[in-house]
């Protein structure tokens, strides 16, 4: 039953969960009676349908596409997805050590993780795992990449291409740490800098044994880099908070129809130093708690915000055990930073004539503790913008058709560098990648497009085929000019690319180290972190 309409369940068991969720106090007997129309029907549908089914892969995709309407933080969680979900927040698990992309009939490594079993094995990014063990990933209707987890020292095999050619690895399984901060170091005589990449539950231990090891080093000022960091656990971001804030201070309130999780977070705890000098770093994938970490220390005038504003996620979500295993991940509330502004950007319960959610776009404004005007809805704005950090629709559409993946992917197989101070991305480099993109299906609509194939699908008869052969010749030179237009975006994409071939020669500690001594972000938190006026004048 993988390819059963799942549109024939969805509507009745949405309505049946929507009920439930916003009449339980005031219609029990609705509750019941919708409950009863549902189990009567789907006992009915298994029963009687014509093809044989599989209740629980059809419940399954039912639920997981009902909670795709509200927003994309709700979801089902089946026993495998609960056990994702801790993986992700303890940052340990036994595997071989790489992040996979999963796709119908390929696994593809995204990244090897430096010394763990892919990476002895030798397998590579863009390395696309089609077999593994006797199991070929077409044919595994599950999530194949669950094939690759197991005990430490049992092994898998698995068959790849590598760049059209069919090659296997036998894999060591053993146990893979993931950590919260990947990197620290000195970034001169007296600043030290900080990789954050996620808020597991080491989040805020390995950051506050980083910040103790550099001033030991000499460190009298800090960059916390949070670019790219998706988020976590929210009592993780308050204790990192709280590692440069006082206890008792207010960070995040809670804010929810249901009354038990109207909440006020603040910090419990000594700080480890309220005075040192901070920046903190945040682009377009800094979200959820970088966001209540950076908005945090914004509004309580506490750090400069350096970067590109941040994703816009001002929802919190809670598991909640359900039945046999499963959870419930749910949305129960909006989170509020000290000036009580929420970052969300995206309206969810909003939509476009399409279904998207609508972006918001008028703000209020906010004060933090010394007084500065910020604005909510839209992420955390950086008090300081730096233009290779900032993403738009173009640059975002190259990254999600994997343009700058596959680039990077060929590129590494085309040339050598032995050392990172020798890498270099050339104009000729760059050209090629225009032409890399000029010759794939490359997906990205503007608004003027859309507008335009609407037009000239319509059955509106007062367009002729002249009129309509017009529409066709404009979309075409809009076409055009989107591949043109990689030239406006080249530094925002060029960091990207940069970013991506990097790591394939010398994986994350290598962009790391690159980044200290080219990162437009990095090179401008030192500059502002040796300028102490200037510094105290932008948090006054």
């Amino acid at each position: 039953m993988k390819k059963w309409n799942k549109k024939i369940l969805v509507p009745i068991i949405a309505l049946v969960f929507l009920v439930v969720g916003s009449s339980f106090k005031n219609d029990f007997f609705e509750i019941a009676k919708q409950i009863e129309i549902f189990t009567t029907m789907f006992k009915e549908l298994n029963m009687n349908y014509v093809d044989e089914t599989n209740p629980a892969e059809l419940m399954d995709a039912a639920i997981k596409n009902m909670l795709a309407e509200l927003d994309p933080y709700t979801k089902f969680m089946n026993e495998q997805d609960v056990e994702g979900y801790k993986i992700n927040n303890t940052g340990e698990y036994s595997g071989i050590g790489a992040l996979v992309r999963s796709y119908a009939d390929k696994l593809v490594v995204v990244e090897p993780y430096k010394g763990y079993p892919a990476d002895k094995a030798g397998l590579k990014a863009g390395d696309e795992i089609i077999k593994i063990g006797n199991i070929m990933v077409a044919d595994f209707d599950d999530n194949a990449s669950e094939l690759l987890k197991g005990a430490n020292d049992t092994s898998v095999d698995v068959t790849f291409i590598r760049q059209g050619q069919t090659k296997s690895a036998s894999i060591k399984r053993e146990g893979v740490e993931v950590d919260a901060v990947p990197f620290y170091k000195m970034a001169d005589d007296k600043t030290g800098y900080i990789v954050l990449a996620k808020f597991n539950r080491k989040a805020s231990s390995q950051t506050e044994s980083a910040i103790k090891d550099l001033k030991g080093q000499g460190a009298e000022r800090l960059i916390l880099d949070l670019r790219g960091n998706p988020g976590g656990l929210l009592s993780e971001a308050i204790n990192v908070t709280n590692l440069f804030v006082p206890k008792g201070e207010l960070i995040v309130t809670t804010k929810s129809k249901v009354k038990k999780f109207n909440q006020e977070y603040r910090t419990k705890k000594q700080p480890l130093d309220t005075e040192i000098p901070l920046v903190v770093l945040v682009n377009g994938s800094s979200a959820s708690a970088s966001e209540i970490v950076s908005g945090g220390l914004q509004d309580l005038d506490r750090a400069v915000v350096v970067g590109a504003r941040s994703f816009g996620k001002g929802l919190v979500q809670r598991p909640m055990k359900l039945t046999y295993g499963t959870q419930l991940k749910v949305t129960i509330s909006r989170y509020y930073t000290p000036s009580g502004r929420c970052i969300q950007s995206l309206d969810y319960w909003n939509r476009d004539n399409e279904g998207n959610a609508v972006r918001k776009t008028e703000f209020n404004t906010f004060k933090t503790k010394n007084g500065r005007l910020v604005e909510d809805g839209g992420g955390v704005m950086p008090d300081v913008e730096i233009a290779s950090s900032k993403s738009n629709a173009l640059t975002d559409a190259v990254e999600q058709n994997n343009l700058i993946f596959d680039f990077a992917t060929n590129f590494y197989y085309s040339k050598k560098f032995d050392a990172v101070t020798d890498f270099r991305l050339t104009e000729s480099d760059y050209s090629a990648f225009k032409q890399f993109v000029s010759l794939t299906n490359f997906e990205f609509k503007t608004t003027v497009e859309k507008t335009l194939e609407e037009a000239i699908n319509s059955d509106n008869n007062l367009l002729g085929p002249k009129v309509k052969q017009e529409y066709k010749n404009l979309l075409l030179a809009i076409n055009n000019e989107k591949i043109k237009a990689l030239d406006t975006y080249e530094v925002e994409i060029s960091k990207k690319l940069k970013d991506e071939i990097i790591k394939r020669y010398f994986y994350r500690d290598g962009l790391y180290e690159y980044n200290l001594g080219q990162d437009d972000a990095i090179l401008t938190a030192k500059a502002l972190l040796n300028n102490p006026t200037k510094y105290r004048n932008i948090l006054k």
